[in-house]
């Protein structure tokens, strides 16, 4: 890998213990300029969150071991994970879910089934707003 390769790839953390959702994320990002991060549970990602410092972050809110909600509770108390974007990916799609998450410490909401098409762009709007502050 080169130089400039490096410094271009964004760190993307995806926790979801869905195999398939997980190989459908990793299968629509491959190509783009992540470097694709794996966990199957929450305390799988928080330990890889911690590790790895991604600078964006996928949370299936429904995970074993701990939730997604007491991740994201965990890495907002960090200070090295303040501003980084964290999104819930989610079959939770019931009305209020979205304002749930957004006052839970996630920075936005992805619901699924995933939308194939629209998924690029959607991660790409927080990569592109940089890191922020959450409270």
């Amino acid at each position: 890998m080169k130089e400039t390769e490096k410094v271009l790839k964004k760190k993307l953390l995806i926790v979801e213990d869905n195999q398939d959702s997980r190989e459908l994320v990793i299968k629509i990002l491959r190509n783009r300029d992540y470097q694709l991060i794996e966990a199957v549970d929450g305390e799988d990602g928080l330990e890889k969150a911690i590790a790895e410092q991604p600078d964006i972050i996928l949370l299936d809110i429904s995970l074993p071991k701990m939730g997604g909600y007491e991740v994201a509770e965990n890495l907002r108390l960090r200070e090295e994970f303040k501003y980084t974007p964290i999104i819930a990916l989610t079959a939770h799609a019931m009305k209020g879910d979205e304002e749930k998450a957004l006052h839970g410490g996630f920075s936005g909401y992805i619901s699924k089934p995933i939308n194939v098409r629209e998924l690029p762009g959607q991660i790409e709007k927080y990569v592109e707003g940089g890191r922020y502050k959450v409270e």
